[in-house]
């Protein structure tokens, strides 16, 4: 299985930045071969060796059923199962991506799942690509290629220019907050990514950054998934971050079960796209130094997770 040789938590800034900017369907294969769930997986077979793939998604009119991987070839053959329909043995529980998610969801999955290869859904469901490994990587080469030239171009200029000056401390409290929309996946990430940046720039320690990250990743894609939109705001001082997650929703009904690690009351179409694992407010309150919940039914819900930035990288 090919792997993307990349690990956002000490990724540069620059990669960073191109893992946002750049979404699934900036990648993503648009000319699908698709099959039919009444296919044989003899037909089937034919079909991925003629076109040198290792998997097809079954579909029928634009909508997702299946897919047949090599995997089910070969049980189909020690099974004697070839001349069976395709919807017989085809796995139906299948990861998708949705084509507006950035590019760094897409390197999380791949090296989550180890899967050769991801359906894409545009926001009606309906299957508009495939992504493997190769095509990301092949196009953050480009883009990297293309991001080196603009940084030495800059670097030049403002060597010339005489205006490299060092960056002085910042000793007050800063404040930066963004908006997250349910399922609008072209800014999810958004918040979590920035966070990161500003406290690689304040050169705090990478483990910390990461526990960080972690918990606001988590919150912000919860607001996503399970809300109808909130604000994160973090607000950073030389010693501490808080973040503080406020959403507008359905809250909590109960708070006890949604701290319980694999509670989940998350929707097929949420599970299908690899979240509802019931880990995201376990994992905030684990990664974080301090840590307080409350939820109203029909309003919302507010979290605060608080990182002591000079203390220990463990919580």
């Amino acid at each position: 299985m090919l792997a993307i040789p990349i690990h956002q938590d000490n990724s540069p800034e620059a990669v960073l930045e191109i893992l946002f900017q750049l979404k699934v369907r900036d990648v993503m294969t648009h000319h699908i071969l698709t099959g039919k769930p009444s296919e044989s997986l003899r037909d089937i077979r034919e079909v991925m060796r003629k076109n040198r793939i290792t998997g097809i998604p079954i579909a029928d009119q634009g909508t997702l059923l299946g897919i047949v991987s090599m995997d089910d070839i070969i049980t189909a053959l020690d099974e004697g199962w070839m001349d069976d329909p395709a919807s017989l043995h085809m796995t139906t529980k299948v990861i998708v991506l949705q084509d507006t998610m950035s590019l760094s969801f897409c390197v999380s999955y791949f090296n989550k799942y180890s899967f050769g290869r991801f359906p894409v859904l545009d926001k009606d469901s309906k299957l508009v690509g495939i992504v493997t490994a190769s095509d990301v990587i092949s196009t953050l080469l480009v883009a990297l290629n293309k991001e080196i030239g603009r940084i030495q171009s800059e670097d030049a200029a403002s060597i010339a220019e005489g205006k490299m000056n060092a960056a002085e401390p910042d000793s007050g409290c800063r404040i930066v907050e963004f908006k997250t929309e349910p399922f609008n996946f072209e800014i999810a990430g958004r918040a979590s990514t920035e966070v990161k940046k500003i406290l690689k720039g304040l050169g705090i320690d990478p483990a910390i950054t990461r526990r960080i990250g972690i918990a606001s990743y988590e919150l912000e894609i919860n607001q996503v998934v399970h809300s109808e939109g909130g604000t994160m705001k973090y607000s950073i001082t030389p010693d501490r971050l808080v973040i503080e997650a406020v959403d507008i929703g359905p809250g909590i009904p109960d708070l006890s079960k949604a701290m319980t690690e694999g509670f989940s009351t998350a929707t097929e179409r949420v599970r299908s796209l690899g979240f509802g694992a019931g880990m995201g407010l376990p994992n905030t309150k684990r990664v974080s130094d301090d840590f307080t919940i409350e939820s109203e039914a029909g309003t919302g819900t507010r979290v605060q997770a608080i990182f002591n930035l000079k203390g220990s990288a463990t919580p």
